[in-house]
């Protein structure tokens, strides 16, 4: 499903007039853009006898609303997540997958693991292109500056980001480095230093080559990768960061991790605000209104509503672990307690929180008995500007959530099969007709049809693919350990059709 707005350039359209006035150019530039709508939608969307003037004003509002950065992608009731989809596993780190990451044109899969080590693999095919190893840094006089002279990282890779035009590829972990990479050739282009701690996350801007860090040493800096240069650094959290992510505009949000907190950041303003998650004391009560208005479930049947108030006020969360950004004022974060929690930037409290949302862990204790504790939540990821995100830990499935229209709150609308720790999640939206002929990613029924040449595939759209990086333990510690029950350190791949295909 190429969810991907064509953009008009206005150096490349048209002929441009010395003597032109303002006005004349807009309108100029505004007619060509209205033909430029027409020819789009006559070739794929819809017959060219039914373009009319009310087609024409939603794909411009639609275009208005992305520019915006507001949500209007509403397509999360078109997946059926009902059956098991179409998916690729990846094997070839000996240790848990951290990040993986795949181009938007869908042709490349990047993963990296806790042995140090990336591998970019042909997401078509599921082969392995190349690996990118852990090195070792030469020891002995002059040690820091020979570990600057290092082509790749010497400890463990926590995080990659991949730039819109799949041609950079961010990588940073435990050697406190940031490492560009060239995607296509598989090679070093530069390192940079300036983090005191590991740098837990990374993330690119969208659509451009600015690239936000994250560290354990409480700061974020920002780079442009246009000039491979550094621009600054982002001071605030009072304690290790631990997620990252950015959107189109100048703007980004980081995960606190126990500073419990949620920071988005205005870059240009130079200004950030606070979002304060985690337990709520009597004070606090008092002072916002009652401590249970963002942890009430929708459901409210034969008077159970009070026993669940009592049992989700227990499980106080002590860390926010990950955040992922749905529009440019909207977001949502998750933690060690188990919920989920959707934000708006115009409020400080949360518009709407899922309790233990994937249920509960039960550890048998000598002395205690049986103890349920809720699973953290190890990974959040969002189709960007739309109503469908996905959440993990390690119950064995990822789970996928609709939002609702008027973003007031969230609802399963199904699961998905993964067994292991779920490390980190993704969303892209390939371009029509990139998926077409690859085996892995038929739906069921399909896979084996051969189309004859130069006949169309039937599908109306293609596929939306989640990228999951799944590991045994989780990305940055040894809290959790799952074996068995088909837990594999890879990666996986899914891809999510819409119920229009016949």
């Amino acid at each position: 499903m190429d969810l991907r707005v064509d953009e008009v350039d206005p150096n490349e359209s048209g002929e441009e007039d010395a003597a032109e006035t303002p006005a004349e150019k807009r309108l100029r530039l505004a007619k060509l853009y209205l033909e430029s709508v027409k020819e789009g939608l006559a070739e794929g969307e819809v017959d060219a006898a039914e373009i009319d003037k009310e087609l024409i004003s939603a794909r411009l509002k639609q275009d208005v609303l992305e520019h915006a950065g507001k949500v209007h992608l509403y397509v999360a009731d078109s997946f059926d997540v009902s059956r098991p989809p179409p998916s690729l596993r990846t094997r070839g780190h000996r240790f848990s997958v951290t990040s993986a990451v795949a181009s938007n044109d869908a042709r490349f899969l990047f993963t990296a693991g806790k042995e140090g080590s990336i591998i970019k693999w042909d997401l078509r095919t599921g082969a392995r292109i190349s690996t990118f190893p852990k090195l070792r840094p030469e020891k002995g006089k002059g040690k820091e500056k020979a570990a600057g002279d290092v082509h790749g990282h010497t400890d463990e890779v926590l995080s990659l980001a991949l730039s819109d035009d799949g041609r950079y590829l961010a990588s940073a972990g435990k050697d406190r480095r940031l490492g560009v990479w060239d995607a296509e050739k598989g090679e070093w282009v530069k390192g940079f230093d300036g983090h005191r701690d590991t740098i837990s996350a990374v993330a690119f801007r969208k659509g451009t080559l600015q690239l936000y860090t994250a560290s354990y040493d409480r700061t974020i800096k920002l780079f442009d990768l246009s000039v491979m240069g550094y621009v600054e650094t982002l001071f605030g959290h009072q304690d290790c960061i631990v997620d990252l992510d950015a959107m189109r505009a100048e703007t980004a949000i980081s995960a606190g991790g126990r500073d419990k907190t949620v920071r988005f950041w205005k870059i240009v303003d130079q200004t950030q605000l606070v979002f304060r998650g985690g337990g709520r004391s009597s004070v606090r009560e008092l002072l916002e209104g009652g401590a249970l208005a963002g942890l009430e479930d929708e459901e409210d049947q034969d008077g159970g509503q009070k026993q669940k108030r009592a049992e989700q006020k227990k499980y106080i969360e002590g860390s926010l672990d990950c955040v992922a950004m749905i529009d440019e004022s909207t977001f949502l974060s998750g933690g060690d307690s188990g919920s989920i929690c959707l934000w708006s930037t115009q409020k400080k409290k949360p518009i709407f929180t899922h309790a233990v949302a994937h249920g509960f862990s039960e550890t048998l204790s000598e002395t205690e008995g049986l103890l349920r504790s809720p699973r953290w939540i190890t990974a959040l990821g969002t189709l960007r500007y739309s109503d469908l995100f996905a959440s993990g830990s390690w119950d064995g499935e990822i789970r996928v959530w609709k939002v609702d229209a008027k973003m007031k709150s969230f609802s399963a609308i199904g699961n998905i099969s993964a067994p292991g720790v779920i490390n980190s999640l993704r969303f892209i939206s390939p371009p029509k007709g990139s998926l077409d002929g690859v085996s892995w990613a038929q739906p069921e029924g399909q896979g084996d049809a051969p189309r004859a040449a130069g006949v169309p595939s039937s599908k109306k759209s293609g596929p939306v693919l989640m990228v999951a990086g799944v590991g045994q333990e989780m990305r940055l510690g040894r809290w959790v350990t799952v074996k068995g029950d088909g837990a594999r350190n890879g990666a996986l791949v899914v891809a999510l059709y819409p119920r229009t295909l016949s």
